[in-house]
């Protein structure tokens, strides 16, 4: 694209297919007809600063390889510059890329940083931080506290859908209250999902979330026994009708949420906060390169 004279590639080298595609995906990026400043980067603690510097020297293209949790991490340094986002889908549930239409395989993601296109996106933020995709209060960061990253990296989805068997024995359902600034409402859930996009997971969950809408969407799975949970999760994963059947759905602008007992909230996989909290939308906060042909680019909406 004439737009983009220059990109920096960020990879996570420690996501589960990061350092195993970090030399591949740099063969590949020079197919580009633009230059681009490649970075693996061993231990998460350095990605932010490894970003920093890429900013710094003002490219047109930032390019993410990671999973979900490395490009909500790193997405507060993308708000404001004028710059665009790439993404290469090397964790495990990938669902922003998913919702972005992205191909998960390593030559299809960067097909659409060759020939797609920039696009205008929301972000969701929880107490002023932004992330890209979605939280969740219940098993999820449960799971995500738990869970060992070697299994992770190793087993991908399968791995984390059986050491979520296991911390589903020990989890309790709890009281959920949302309050849109007009109305108050409390009910016993099974679990919470605050969305940008549909997919959680892996797993398309939210109908009503889109990158585009100007909303922030609060998705509740009530239930009074954790059945309820693995009853929607199975339907859910299934693409099932049932998965509607105990859900409840709010969306606004602004949601503030409250649980009895307080919990912590996972945000894309990593425990990063604790209710109560406000979840708010950020509209059209930064730019991501899709698929240029809207057959391709899956949940997002009127491009």
């Amino acid at each position: 694209m004439s737009e983009i004279r220059s990109a920096a590639l960020i990879v996570n080298a420690k996501s589960r297919k990061g350092q195993k595609l970090f030399k591949q995906a740099c063969e590949r990026l020079h197919g580009l007809p633009f230059p681009v400043d490649a970075h693996a980067v061993e231990k998460p603690e350095h990605l932010e600063r490894t970003v920093k510097r890429a900013l710094a020297k003002k490219p047109d293209l930032v390019i993410l390889g990671g999973g979900d949790g490395t490009v909500s991490g790193l997405v507060d340094l993308l708000v404001g510059p004028d710059v665009i986002l790439g993404v290469l889908p090397l964790g495990t549930a990938n669902s922003f890329a998913r919702t972005l239409g992205v191909p998960l395989d390593l030559d299809g993601a960067i097909q659409v940083l060759a020939d797609g296109v920039p696009k205008r996106i929301d972000l969701g933020m929880i107490d002023g931080d932004y992330f890209a995709n979605c939280a969740a209060m219940g098993l999820s960061p449960q799971i995500a506290e738990t869970v060992p990253h070697n299994l992770k990296k190793v087993l991908g989805r399968i791995g984390y859908l059986g050491w979520a068997g296991l911390q589903y024995l020990r989890f309790r359902p709890f009281i959920l209250t949302v309050d849109d600034g007009v109305e108050e409402k409390r009910m016993r859930v099974v679990e919470v999902r605050i969305s940008n996009g549909p997919y959680h997971g892996g797993t398309w969950l939210v109908d009503e979330a889109k990158v585009d809408s100007g909303q922030i969407v609060v998705q509740a799975v009530t239930g009074r026994y954790r059945r309820t949970l693995l009853k929607n999760w199975f339907a859910s994963f299934f693409g099932l009708a049932a998965r509607h059947q105990d859900t409840v759905t709010f969306s606004g602008k602004s949601l503030k949420v409250e649980t009895r007992p307080p919990l912590p909230i996972s945000i894309d996989g990593e425990v990063l906060a604790r209710t109560p909290v406000e979840a708010k939308i950020a509209a059209q906060a930064i730019r991501v390169m899709v698929p240029r042909d809207p057959a391709e680019r899956g949940a997002l909406l009127d491009s």
